[in-house]
C-alpha cells in the first residue's frame, strides 16, 4: 500500500505545519484508517467525530487522490481477461479491474488505474492528449503530483458552457497542475451549429494551433459513452434533440464526441460533421493511446472502439471485458 499522506511514514502519524486544522484532521483519519488498522468507531472516539462523519473523510480521501492503494498480488482471472482482450484486439497493455457494486464507484476504480498505466507512460518533453468525464478526472487524481515542466497537455475536444468537475477544461487543468506542464485548450463548444460554423472556427489561429497540437500527441487518454443517461454528452440539450435520429441511424455511443455504430464505424449524421475534436481516425494514430471505459452499459462501445483499432491500450472492468469478448469480433472496413 502507498503511503497515504505525503510526508508520513509507517510509524508516526502525519504532521503537517502549514496545514489547516480541517487538513490535519483528514490526515489524521486516514492514517489511523489505512496504516493504524483502527475502526472508523475507534478513530471517531480518539478525534472526537461521528462515525458517519469518519466514514465521509475516508470517502472523499479514495476520491481525491489522498490515498492511493497498491494489491500487489494478481488476480488471476484478471489477468487471464487482460491477456485475451489483449490478443484479440492486439492491445499493447490491458488493465482489467474486479467489478465493484455501484455505477461512480466502478468508474472511480477504472480511473485510479488507468491514471496508473498513464503514469508509466509518461515523460518529461511529452504532449499528453487528454478527454472528458467522471473516469478520467478520476485518473487524474489518482496520478498524484510529478514534476514535468517541458510536457503540455492538450485538450482533445471541444467542452460544455457548464462546470461539472469532468468537462474537458477541467480536467485538462487538473492534469497540467498535476505535472506541472503547459495547458492548451480547445476552447470551443464539442457540437457546432454546423459544419460550415465549425470549420469558420477553425480559421482561428488559437483553434487551429490547438487541433494541430492535438494530432501531434504523444500520449493520449480518452473515454467513451453510451447513449444512457450515464453518459454526460447525452444528457445535452443537443445530444437529447438528436436522440431518436442517432439511434435510428445506429448509434451505439461516442469516441470524443464522434457517435459510432455496432462496428465502429462513424455513423451518417450531421453532428459528426459539427463535432470540434480529433476524429476517430486521428487518434488511431497517436502512439500510445489508453481507452479507460467500464461497466456493462458500455461494453457495446468499447468493442466498437477496440474493433475500430482505435486505441492501442485498454482499462476496464471485468464484467465489462467479459461481455466484449463475448461479442463478435468485426474489423471496421
Amino acid at each position: 500500500m502507498n503511503d497515504p499522506v505525503a510526508g508520513t511514514t509507517m510509524t508516526d502519524p502525519p504532521r503537517a505545519a502549514q496545514r489547516s486544522s480541517g487538513d490535519e484532521v483528514a490526515a489524521r483519519v486516514v492514517w489511523y484508517y489505512y496504516v493504524g488498522n483502527l475502526t472508523q468507531q475507534e478513530i471517531g472516539d480518539r478525534l472526537g467525530l461521528t462515525r458517519l462523519r469518519v466514514n465521509k473523510i475516508i470517502g472523499q480521501a479514495r476520491v481525491d487522490g489522498s490515498v492511493r492503494i497498491e494489491v500487489r498480488l494478481p488476480l488471476a482471472s484478471c489477468v487471464a481477461l487482460e491477456e485475451e482482450l489483449a490478443a484479440r484486439y492486439r492491445l499493447a497493455e490491458v488493465a482489467v479491474v474486479p467489478a465493484v457494486p455501484g455505477y461512480e464507484d466502478q468508474q472511480r476504480v477504472i480511473g485510479e488505474a488507468a491514471g496508473t498505466m498513464l503514469s508509466r507512460l509518461l515523460g518529461d518533453g511529452q504532449s499528453i492528449g487528454i478527454g472528458w468525464g467522471r473516469t478520467l478526472s478520476a485518473s487524474v487524481a489518482s496520478l498524484g503530483p510529478r514534476r514535468l515542466p517541458a510536457s503540455r497537455v492538450v485538450s482533445l475536444m471541444g467542452g460544455l458552457t457548464r462546470g461539472s468537475g469532468t468537462n474537458t477544461f477541467e480536467v485538462a487543468t487538473r492534469l497540467a497542475e498535476a505535472i506541472g506542464g503547459e495547458c492548451h485548450y480547445l476552447a470551443a463548444p464539442i457540437y457546432c451549429p454546423s459544419e460550415h460554423s465549425r470549420n469558420d472556427l477553425l480559421t482561428h489561429y488559437g483553434l487551429a494551433d490547438v487541433m494541430r497540437r492535438a494530432r501531434e500527441v504523444d500520449v493520449a487518454l480518452v473515454s467513451c459513452g453510451d447513449v444512457s443517461s450515464h453518459s454526460l454528452l447525452a444528457t445535452t440539450q443537443t445530444v437529447r434533440q438528436h436522440q431518436q435520429a442517432l439511434e435510428a441511424a445506429g448509434t451505439i455511443g461516442d469516441l470524443l464526441g464522434t457517435f459510432l455504430d455496432a462496428h465502429g464505424r462513424p455513423i451518417a449524421h450531421h453532428l459528426n460533421q459539427c463535432v470540434m475534436a480529433l476524429s476517430p481516425q486521428e487518434l488511431k494514430v497517436v502512439p500510445r493511446s489508453i481507452l479507460a471505459s467500464g461497466g456493462l452499459n458500455k461494453a457495446p462501445v468499447v468493442h466498437a472502439i477496440l474493433s475500430g483499432g482505435y486505441v492501442n491500450r485498454l482499462v476496464t472492468d471485468e464484467d465489462c471485458a467479459r461481455a466484449i469478448l463475448g461479442m463478435p469480433l468485426e474489423k471496421v472496413p
